[in-house]
């Protein structure tokens, strides 16, 4: 999971590799950013941003691919592709390797000792869009750089095997930057590169190359420019940005500039883009106001922006602008200058020189040479560095460096996206000579800085940020999350505004009449939404409907035909506009809803509306005085007449009315709100304004209230009764008052003296109090008001606290019956205690304190006092004094003080003394006691903690609050501290070491320096297996690692989600855990516990076997579940089952099922005879776990698993009946224990022999005769039948034997032949790792299949005679002209037609000529494709009326030709990148087992074949032999180091000495291509023995035996060669006489094989294996009889029988490289290449075209054309795509192959029968299969989606530059025109038929370009 980040963002565990989250991007900390606080405005609410971040991966670089949105992330060790929402689409691994920077790159570790396994840091990340290709360049051997496929980066499309130092491209090391840049040129893309120095083996490599990104040797700067620096030392640049315009590339850098100079200087140098020479190269200081040090640069179509600092620690930093322009002229300047000048200025001062320590000075050319040579010359200056520098002044400072800069301009703004080294992102508006942040948020991880990778997205609506940890994709403006105006304006964002009439927040491009005033707000630069000003009236009574006049300033004009609308709610009417000022009518009272409960209004939304959009808001309020005064109890009329409306009261009515006065000849107390009116307002109404006494009332006593009034004369002189009313719990108690007038409007209220008792007995109670009037009418409260009873004898349970109550209340200490507190008056006056009795102590905490004292003592009790004052000096603790604490004192009843020091030992009762009143003492003693700590164990941990650490000792349990530490880390203690124990759980340590443990017990310390803890590096685990088991677990599960000893109780737990039902049956919510006494045994762990979240965690305890083994058993699991995670804990250390084991993730099967032994009735017992094997049939058996884990008993014997399958279970019982495993039955059960998994299947009883039972003696003599008579009988009937068929049973037994042996050997034999071939191939796969794949590179390949059997040079020019000129200048330009007449389609398609007409015009010319016009037309593939489509389409209507199904069948017309070519070409990528290989390892192997059995090397027979017509018919008796070759250095080879090497070789004893030489010459050369290996026929075969003996081995010489005019060929059998001797491949001193000149001499291609009559010498025969026959197979037929004839077919018809068994064994060895080589062809999982599809397409259209609807004529179309065509043609001939040798055998082989493949092709019914050959029968089986495969591969390229036309155009275009030789082009046309040139006046009249053609004056064209060629051919 990744790493939590500080900000609030919920992130998502990755529960893949690497997974893309969704987060809220958080706001940075305003605190440490006060610069930033006073630029910001109000921060908008967060945005979302979605994230990407890969677990324990460092990012270094990102690009983008332009075209597509993808990203690519270079990371240590990784690389990445992500989709634009950064959702992983692909990834690859690049590390770590073993290298060294000190090293070049190399094959052998032995080359360089010091290497180590490195991880390889990404150090430059490109996107050639042209190619499609991805740069990837690494830190390790020395910054090599890869091509992979932009689609996906996981394939790899150029690795270089073996670079030259002139391809190491990046720095090696991380810290060191690598810039660079993919420009494009005609023809070609060029790769830019600049970097640092970084390590002693990059002195050669220059700060800036030109690199090659194509061609044979790809990022290779050979001839190319490179920037060349005499002393590296002192032009150390360091790059902080490439960057490149239409015209220009840019290199932002900076350096310690001059030798002298020590500070830091910037620069900018400047490339022309189509300069590969770097003669352009100029260069320009940079100065930001005294700022000198670049940190990171953007280029934007007119400005570079640059983020400097004054040096490398500096935190400040500046922003600076430098207009393109100017940097342009000062770079035109510096370049003027140093051409024209010498570098000298209009002063005479220096202003431009030639920089970098090289030879070149500037010089004075003429004036007009900067405009003559643009991008300068081999002639001019360079490199130029100009030396005035340009300045410019900061538009911005910030308070931290900046890492990353980005620039856009949009909207007619430039905003600038700064990433400071904090992981911030800071947006800036650059707004002429001043920047301004108007947004930051935090994107990384705090103190994680931004990449220098900082980039906008092609729409310019977002802006990837890279930090180490995470990519983050972040909105350039989140207009839509301000979701009103006012948010939208506060933000201040400048791509921003509010767009009125829709609504929203938006950029301006966005909003339609943006243009137009008042309708697009921006947030820049508008501070106001449109709003409502002010409302007239401002709220109406509910009762009345009338106008409302709103003032809206700025508001919008609208079109003629459009309005605004004004809502109250859901109340729509019309609005009328005049200005600003806009009326609506308001709703009418039926309209308007309800008061809300408890309110006197209602408050609808006004809204002022353009169709459905609110342009402006406010509140309207429609009031309710009815309402009011019912809401206001206490005081209806003040809140009548205080409200916010216009209400009047009328006490008499006591009414609340609005805009109307009260009846006639009552008084109305007018509204606050009115003016000019006497009477109004609160103060005016009648109301109680407080109490005229006191208000405390004691409980129990009699107490008089009295109240006072105002205001009642507004009742006028009527008289009425008054009432006080107090609201007791439960009781409103009802007391008759009396009005007494004072003065004026002011009364006094007297309320009856009464006594009050409430129901519930409280210390204070407060109890509301009116009055009203007559019958009800309740006068106001002008305030609230309470009277309060109180009780003294509540709260105060003893004497001190009575005493310390408010002296206000009248409490004492009344003593009278049982003593109490008590109102004075209510207590007896003698009874009245003034001195309290002594204190009381109850308890005190804790009981133990250490000597230091310093302890917390509490003491809890009675009458402890009235006041802190009483005991501050009170308190004695075992005589010692102890010091109360102020804050933690409560009244009388507890203390807390601090204990004094004392002896340990020293014990005692705590005192507390009163002033005058005894001591009260406890009972309790206090003890001090020095606690001593003696040991801990275990004495070490892992550093992420979680050690259970136990701490021994004595009197530890002294203190109530003791605290350990481990080192400075608290160790959290989770049991109870016991006297002599405390257990603690260790904390993580961030380094590992030793650490003090300590004990504080309040403020004393104790330690164990003696002993420290010591924290061990965690324990690591490298593997976990097996990694699945039954849901019941148990299963034994082996952990491997390190540091496991240090582990205390390692787990092996599970994460799952259980169902409900499963959690509620197994699982119940854990119950809090109690704590452990003292001495008690530690609790096992539950199995299963209930996690938060709903999660279930099974765990098991792990056994520590050792330090790097652990073995745990998996835990049991409920069925149901669903497994989350598998993972160890290791005390603090949490590891996923799936690191632990490499990847494999854990995983539960089912639970086995066996049936019972008796079946349907478990309770029988089963009857076993002894020696039988016990068969338990059940399912899914070995799903989780192994033969050798399961236990089977019966009883307390064991059954011996012999065999375990999915359904069955084979055991062996013990011989004997075991005895029952418990007394409990008479049987022994059979039990089966699979882990945790118990079943018992039955009992099971052992049969045993029946006793014979005893006869007399007369019936066993009786029955003895008897079976002697029957006996007799049967054995004479036996011996007739059986001498009649005895020969024929041996004879049938024979052949059974002989059948069963033949299929046991054919079936061993393939099994071992295919082990070995396995082997073979796999040591072959590792050389090919080191090696790669012999392929032609694509120039051979294309001339080897347009030219086949013409050699390796079929277009080379004829040599140049003596004297004669070379070539001519018309010559070229006739041949120019052919070409460019050539891309005329109606001469082309005329040209072919005309040439076919001719009868002389053969096959093989139109061949020649297709061939010709597809290498003359290469680079124009597009234009070649539409040719062959029209090609295509006249072919296809020729057969449709005769037989369609003919078409394509063979290679009769060009455009068939054409076609083979046009294949060739397209699909040459998918050869080499899908089919190449499994068709190299099918031909390895067949070589491979060719050779591994004898060859005659005059027939040409083999044992091993799959042609039986190649068959070697004879037993042949051979041993193999490993022979010593001795192989010296050669150049260019891999044994560099000039030792002599010895390389075993296998060969055959009756190998002859040319094939042994083969053999040695494959083995030697394993990784060299063919062509580039010496030839047999060069070397001679030398054997070593011993100092001395050296003898030279040659197939014939004067030892060869001949015998009857036949000689035989030497072999090793005939120099007697041991096994293991020692040979070497010596040069060949002599040609005469040996037979390899002659085998050579005779040889077919590819092969030694001369045929007898060949190989005559002298009436002499040659052979080798077996003779072959001495005369013509002819007239050795005409010489035989009759009878000899059919003995002949008998004998030829038996053979292939008897040697069958040779190809099945050959065939079954083979099979699966068949296969392989099969699917690799019709792209079996895999997508077809769009070459097939489009052609595919283009049949289809064909046949809809002409109304063909035939499958089968269909199927033979696509047959014809890709199948046959093309890869059976690469079937058989390997050479035309490997440089490899192809003997005849082999080639044998693959014709039978390809056959195979033509019959899978062919939709018929494939049959075969006892005549059918052999080679047919050997595929018989397979053949349907692969039919299917066949259909399959057309079923799924007719599914798939249609080849688009720009598709089949892009890939064309890419495949147009892969044969750009120039001078085979012209060779082309040059043997083209020999052609034109015999049928000249044919194909001129033609030309001059056509009127077309007369208009576009082709025949006169090319007249020109037969008078430019002389009408004939001349040699070039």
């Amino acid at each position: 999971m990744c790493l939590p980040r500080r900000h609030t963002a919920r992130e998502t565990p990755l529960s893949l590799p690497f997974e893309a989250v969704r987060v809220m991007a958080p706001r940075p900390p305003l605190g440490p950013r006060l610069l930033l606080v006073l630029l910001l405005c109000p921060r908008p609410p967060p945005t979302e941003a979605h994230r990407f971040s890969a677990p324990n991966t460092t990012f270094n670089h990102l690009a983008l691919a332009p075209d597509r949105g993808t990203l690519y992330v270079g990371a240590v060790n990784r690389l990445f592709q992500l989709s634009p929402e950064l959702q992983l689409e692909a990834a690859a691994v690049t590390g770590p390797v073993f290298d060294s920077p000190d090293c070049v790159p190399f094959r052998d570790p032995t080359d360089c000792p010091q290497a180590r396994l490195t991880d390889n840091a990404n150090q430059l990340l490109l996107v050639s869009s042209r190619a499609r290709e991805l740069v990837a360049c690494g830190q390790v051997r020395q910054g090599v750089c890869e091509k992979r496929r932009l689609d996906d980066v996981a394939q790899v499309l150029y690795q270089a095997e073996d670079p030259g130092d002139g391809q190491f491209v990046a720095a090696n090391a991380p810290g060191v930057a690598t810039v660079g840049l993919v420009v494009p040129t005609p023809g070609r893309d060029l790769l830019l590169v600049a970097r640092g120095l970084a390590g002693k083996l990059s002195a050669g490599v220059p700060p800036l190359t030109v690199r090659q990104l194509g061609g044979p040797q790809p990022f290779s700067s050979e001839g190319l420019g490179r920037l060349v620096v005499g002393d590296l030392s002192d032009y150390n640049n360091s790059y902080v940005g490439a960057f490149a315009n239409a015209r220009s590339a840019y290199f932002v850098f900076r350096r310690r500039g001059a030798r002298a100079q020590a500070e830091y200087r910037s620069y900018v140098a400047r490339l022309c883009l189509g300069d590969a020479n770097l003669y352009s190269y100029v260069e320009v200081p940079l100065t930001c106001q005294g700022q000198g040090l670049i940190q990171a640069a953007f280029l934007t179509p007119t400005t570079l922006l640059g983020a400097f600092a004054a040096g490398p620690g500096t935190a400040q930093a500046a922003l600076c602008a430098f207009s393109l322009a100017e940097l342009d002229g000062s770079m035109e300047q510096a370049r003027r200058l140093c051409y024209t000048a010498g570098g000298r200025g209009p002063s005479g001062a220096e202003e431009a020189a030639v920089e970098y320590g090289v030879t070149s000075r500037c010089v004075a050319l003429p004036p007009d040479s900067p405009e003559s040579y643009p991008c300068g010359d081999e002639h001019t200056p360079s490199p130029i560095a100009g030396l005035q520098p340009l300045e410019a002044r900061p538009l911005l400072w910030l308070p931290q460096p900046i890492s990353a800069v980005a620039g856009l301009q949009t909207d007619g703004h430039t905003i600038a996206f700064l990433g400071d080294t904090q992981g911030q992102l800071h947006k800036v508006f650059l707004n002429g000579s001043q920047g301004q942040v108007y947004h930051s948020q935090q994107v990384g991880p705090p103190g994680s800085a931004v990449s220098p990778d900082l980039l906008v997205d092609g729409s310019g609506s977002h802006v990837y940020v890279l930090t180490t940890g995470q990519v983050d994709r972040v909105p350039v403006a989140a207009c839509s999350q301000f979701p009103d105006c006012t948010s939208c304006l506060q933000a201040r964002d400048p791509l921003c505004g509010w767009c009125v009439l829709q609504g929203r927040c938006a950029r301006k491009g966005q909003c339609s009449r943006a243009a137009q005033a008042d309708h697009w707000l921006w947030s820049f630069g508008d501070s106001r939404c449109p709003h409502v000003q002010s409302l007239l009236p401002a709220h109406r009574p509910r009762q009345e409907q009338g106008p409302v006049t709103l003032s809206v300033p700025r508001l919008p004009t609208l079109a003629m035909d459009e309005y605004f609308h004004c809502a109250f709610g859901d109340y729509d009417t019309l609005a009328h506009v005049e200005g600003p000022h806009v009326a609506c009518i308001s709703p009418p009272p039926d309209q308007l809803p309800l008061n809300p409960p408890g309110t006197d209004h209602v408050t609808l939304p006004l809204a002022l509306m353009f169709e459905d959009v609110a342009v402006a808001a406010t509140n309207f309020s429609f009031y309710d005085c009815n309402a009011v005064q019912a809401l206001e109890v206490a005081a209806p009329c003040r809140a009548c007449v205080g409200s916010l409306w216009q209400c009047h009261w009328c006490p008499r009515s006591s009414r609340c009315v609005h805009g109307e006065h009260c009846p006639e000849g009552e008084v109305t107390i007018y509204s606050a709100q009115e003016v000019d009116v006497h009477v109004r307002g609160p103060q005016a109404c009648p109301q109680v304004e407080g109490p005229a006494g006191p208000l405390l009332v004691p409980v129990g006593w009699e107490s008089h209230l009295a109240l006072r009034v105002r205001n009642l004369q507004h009742f006028g002189s009527l008289p009425a009764s008054y009432h006080c009313w107090l609201e007791l719990p439960g009781e409103l108690r009802k007391l008759p008052a009396s009005l007494e007038e004072v003065a004026g409007d002011v009364g006094l209220i007297d309320c009856q003296a009464q006594q009050f008792y409430p129901s519930m007995a409280q210390q204070e109670l407060l109890v509301p109090i009116y009055v009203t009037r007559g019958k009800g009418q309740r006068l106001d409260n002008a305030h609230t008001l309470h009277v309060t009873l109180y009780d003294c004898a509540v709260g105060h349970p003893d004497c001190s606290r009575c005493q310390a109550a408010n002296g206000s209340l009248g409490c004492l200490w009344c003593g009278h019956g049982r003593p109490t507190c008590r109102y004075g008056p209510l207590c007896p006056p003698g009874a009245v205690e003034l001195l309290c009795p002594t204190p009381s102590i109850d308890a005190i905490q804790p009981l133990t304190g250490p000597p230091e004292g310093g302890l917390a003592l509490t003491i809890w009790g009675s009458n402890l006092g009235r006041d802190f004052a009483e005991v501050r000096d009170a308190v004695n603790v075992a005589g010692r004094p102890c010091s109360p604490e102020p804050s933690l004192y409560r009244t009388s009843a507890r203390i807390v003080c601090v204990t004094s020091p004392a002896p340990s030992g020293t014990t005692g009762p705590i005192q507390v003394a009163i002033k005058n009143r005894p001591p009260g003492v406890s009972t309790q003693h206090f003890t001090y006691q020095d606690p001593i700590l003696l040991s801990l164990s275990p004495p070490r941990g892992p550093q992420a903690g979680g050690t259970q650490l136990t701490i021994h000792g004595q009197h530890l349990q002294t203190g109530g609050n003791v605290s350990v530490f481990v080192g400075r880390q608290p160790c959290p203690i989770r049991e109870p501290v016991c006297p002599e124990a405390i257990v603690c759980h260790t904390m993580s340590q961030a380094h590992p070491g030793e650490a003090v443990v300590r004990v504080v017990f309040g403020h004393a310390h104790r330690a164990l320096p003696a002993s420290a803890f010591r924290y061990t590096a965690d324990p690591q685990l490298v593997s976990a297996e097996p990694s699945v088991s039954f849901r019941g677990g148990g299963r034994l599960i082996r952990v491997r690692g390190t540091g496991l000893d240090v582990v205390q109780q390692p787990l092996l737990s599970a994460w799952l989600e259980a169902t409900a039902e499963g959690q509620a049956a197994r699982a119940q919510p854990p119950a809090p855990t109690p704590r452990r006494s003292c001495g008690a045994p530690l609790a096992a762990p539950q199995a299963c516990i209930q996690l938060e979240g709903g999660l279930l965690q099974c765990s098991t305890i792990c056994s520590v076997n050792s330090s790097s083994l652990l073995l745990c058993r998996s835990p049991a699991v409920p069925d149901g579940a669903r497994l989350r995670r598998v993972f160890f804990t290791l005390d603090n250390v949490h590891v996923d089952f799936a690191s632990a084991s490499g990847g494999q993730d854990f995983r539960y099967q089912p639970n086995p099922r066996l049936a019972p032994l008796s079946g349907e009735e478990p309770t029988r017992p089963y009857r076993l005879k002894p020696g039988n094997v016990l068969d338990v049939e059940g399912q899914g058996l070995n799903l989780g776990i192994s033969k050798e884990e399961v236990r089977v008993h019966i009883g307390d014997g064991e059954c011996l698993v012999k065999t375990l399958t999915l359904t069955h279970l084979y055991c062996e019982p013990p011989a004997r009946a075991p005895q029952p495993a418990n007394g409990s039955s008479t049987l022994p059960q059979f039990v089966v224990q699979m882990g945790n998994v118990r079943l018992a299947l039955g009992p099971v009883q052992y049969e045993t022999e029946p006793a014979l039972p005893t006869f007399s003696v007369e019936a066993q003599a009786g029955l003895g005769m008897g079976a002697a008579v029957l006996i007799a009988a049967v054995l004479l009937l036996t011996l007739m039948y059986r001498h009649k068929s005895k020969q024929a049973l041996r004879d049938y037994q024979k052949v059974l034997l002989q059948l069963e042996n033949l299929e046991i050997g054919v079936g061993d034999q393939c099994r071992k032949e295919f082990t070995d071939l396995m082997t073979e191939m796999t040591d072959l796969s590792s050389d090919l790792e080191a090696s790669g794949i012999p392929f032609l590179d694509y120039h051979t390949y294309a001339e080897r299949v347009f030219f086949p059997g013409r050699g390796s040079r079929p277009l080379q020019p004829a040599p140049e005679g003596p004297g004669e000129e070379g070539p001519r200048a018309p010559v070229r330009q006739g041949l120019t002209q052919l070409s460019n007449l050539l891309n005329s389609k109606l001469f082309l398609l005329t040209l072919i037609h005309t040439l076919e007409a001719q009868p002389s015009f053969s096959q093989r010319d139109r061949c020649h000529v297709a061939s010709l016009l597809s290498l003359a037309l290469h680079g124009k593939l597009e234009y070649l494709t539409d040719i062959m489509r029209t090609l295509l389409s006249d072919l296809a209507a020729h057969y449709v009326h005769k037989n369609p199904k003919l078409m394509l069948r063979r290679t009769e017309t060009m455009v068939e030709k054409l076609l083979t070519n046009w294949l060739s070409i397209c699909l040459y990528a998918f050869l080499k990148e899908v089919a190449g290989e499994p068709l190299y390892m099918l031909l390895r192997a067949i070589q491979y087992q060719v050779d591994k059995g004898p060859v005659d090397a005059v027939t040409g027979k083999a044992k091993r074949t799959l042609n039986d017509s190649r068959l070697l018919r004879e037993d042949v008796d051979f041993r193999p032999l490993t022979l010593t070759v001795l192989v010296g250095p050669r150049p260019g080879g891999a044994a560099g180091s000039g030792a002599v090497q010895r390389v075993p070789a296998r060969v055959l004893d009756t190998d002859t000495i040319t094939q042994v030489k083969e053999k040695v010459l494959d083995q030697v050369y394993k990784g060299t291509p063919f062509s580039q290996r010496p030839s047999v026929h060069a070397l001679d075969l030398e054997w070593r023995s011993g100092l001395a003996g050296h003898l030279t081995l040659s197939d014939e010489d004067l030892t060869s035996v001949t015998q009857n005019h036949w000689k035989r060929l030497n072999t090793l059998q005939h120099y007697k060669v041991p096994d293991g001797a020692t040979v070497r491949l010596i040069p060949q001193l002599h040609n005469g006489g040996a037979i390899s000149q002659s085998l050579a001499q005779s040889c077919l291609p590819g092969e030694n094989t001369p045929m007898p009559e060949d190989g005559e010498e002298g009436g002499v025969h040659l052979w080798h294996l077996v003779k072959a026959t001495e005369e013509p197979e002819g007239a050795k037929t005409r010489r035989s009889s009759l009878r000899e004839r059919e003995r002949e077919r008998a004998r030829a018809k038996a053979i292939p029988e008897i040697y069958l068994t040779r190809l099945l064994s050959m065939k079954g060895t083979l099979q699966k490289f068949v296969d392989d080589a099969f699917q690799a062809v019709l792209s079996v999982n895999r997508p077809v290449p769009i070459a097939v599809k489009y052609l595919f397409d283009f049949l289809d259209e064909l046949a809809q075209k002409h109304g063909i609807d035939d499958p089968e004529t269909l199927h033979i179309w696509k047959t014809n054309s890709l199948l046959l065509r093309f890869w059976v043609n690469t079937l058989k001939n390997p050479q035309l795509i490997f440089d490899v040798r192809v003997s005849d055998n082999v080639d044998a082989i693959l014709a039978v192959i390809a056959q195979t493949f033509i019959d899978s092709c062919t939709i018929s019914e494939h049959k075969v029968g006892r005549d059918s050959p052999v080679n047919k029968l050997l595929y018989a089986r397979e053949i349907p299969r692969y039919k299917q495969m066949v259909e399959r591969y057309y079923s799924d390229i007719r599914q798939s989606s249609p080849a688009s036309y720009q598709e089949m155009n892009s890939a064309l275009a890419e495949l147009s530059g892969n044969y750009t030789s120039a001078p085979h082009c012209l060779e082309a046309l040059q043997e083209l025109y020999h052609h034109i040139h015999r049928y000249y006046d044919q194909i001129i009249s033609a030309l001059e038929e056509d009127p077309v053609g007369q208009k576009m004056q082709l025949a006169c064209r090319l007249q020109q370009v037969a008078a430019l060629v002389e009408n004939k051919v001349t040699d070039l």
